[in-house]
């Protein structure tokens, strides 16, 4: 490793400060100029286990927008493990550049080196711009990695787990809105069909919804139009399509002053993290209009789930009877955010957190 920096929580960094309210146990930011590499690792809290969460590949315009991410990406993963009653902590990774332009072997086989000297405090796994590929690579220098491919004793791409956690949730929004959870005839829009939103429109077409797409790539539209009878719409014109329930499955802050001006939905339930531009601001906002929002850290922890059976011993029976459970559990949120006078996304922040203190008091009486 040629650079690496770690900030631990004690220390009153005046950037992280302001994002992360220092809460944040470890950041990492990892660096080799020999592959290229640029990458941040955030741990969150783990308290309730190691911290387990996918690595992410995006082209961001700088490091502070790479920070800024991660750091919301892993506060993110410890709310849905307490939520799904995992026991795992909350993590994330990002590493800087274009997935389809300078990933490399040696570039993801120098990052795994970088996971494994935090001793398995720290699992990665699958996110945006990765594949099971990727992760064969990590796996060669590190074993704190999940999502192997199955020839490797792996549970394989977890996407299929994370769509069907994303329709079960949706279901249960819908169960909200309009009193069935049939998605029949439903008007939905999915915004991105990468590996989690192209499993997520086989489940709506299955169920007879109607679906619009939208994604930046071409060839993932191609895709899905091939195999679905579905209407495409460009990414700058997905807000104005009439709809009934908005799937965000791309990345984040894609409700936000802007879109809620433009959305006609009565549901939004996608597989996108932190869809919130902000959560106080904006979950309020939701609520105000009328549409039920099912929070992104419940309803897409199938992904979670699949790779934490994978660390047990994986059997994809038992991923999908939990995957399933996450209609019950958005509907207990529902519940409780209404009993309580709060937005859905803060009353499934409050029950994460309470298991999380729960379990702290179990610890501290060693």
């Amino acid at each position: 490793m040629q650079e690496v920096q770690s900030i631990d929580q004690k220390i009153q960094n005046p950037i992280l400060a302001p994002m992360s309210n220092n809460d944040h146990e470890q950041v990492v930011f990892c660096q080799d100029k020999a592959t290229g590499l640029k990458a941040i690792i955030a741990i969150h809290n783990t308290v309730l286990g190691p911290a387990l969460g996918g690595t992410r590949m995006w082209p961001y315009e700088n490091e502070m927008e790479a920070l800024k991410d991660v750091l919301r990406l892993s506060r993110g993963m410890t709310y849905k493990a307490s939520i799904s009653g995992l026991n795992l902590g909350g993590g994330k990774a990002v590493i800087i550049g274009d997935s389809r332009k300078i990933k490399s072997e040696a570039l993801l086989r120098k990052f795994g080196r970088f996971v494994d000297s935090l001793s398995g405090k720290y699992i990665t796994a699958e996110d945006v711009g990765m594949t099971t590929k990727d992760i064969e690579y990590m796996s060669m220098e590190t074993d704190h990695v999940t999502g192997k491919p199955l020839h490797l004793g792996g549970s394989g791409d977890p996407s299929p787990v994370t769509a069907f956690g994303v329709y079960m949730g949706m279901k249960a929004a819908a169960k909200k809105a309009w009193g069935s959870d049939s998605l029949e005839g439903k008007a939905v829009t999915v915004q991105g069909v990468g590996h989690v939103g192209q499993y997520l429109v086989d489940y709506l077409a299955k169920e007879g919804a109607l679906i619009t797409i939208s994604d930046i790539y071409e060839d993932r539209i191609k895709l899905v139009s091939g195999q679905h009878n579905v209407n495409v719409v460009a990414p700058e014109a997905i807000f104005d399509q009439a709809m009934d329930i908005y799937a965000p499955c791309a990345l984040g802050a894609t409700v936000n002053d802007e879109t809620l001006n433009k959305l006609s939905c009565r549901v939004i339930a996608g597989a996108a993290n932190n869809q919130l531009a902000d959560e106080k601001i904006h979950g309020e906002r939701v609520r105000e209009m009328g549409i039920h929002y099912a929070p992104d850290f419940v309803i897409n922890a199938g992904g979670l789930i699949n790779c934490f059976s994978e660390i047990q011993g994986y059997s994809s029976e038992a991923a999908m009877a939990q995957a399933e459970d996450i209609y019950n559990t958005t509907m207990r949120i529902f519940d409780f955010a209404e009993a309580n006078g709060l937005t859905n996304q803060v009353a499934a922040i409050q029950l994460a957190e309470k298991r999380i203190q729960e379990v702290a008091k179990i610890n501290q009486s060693w």
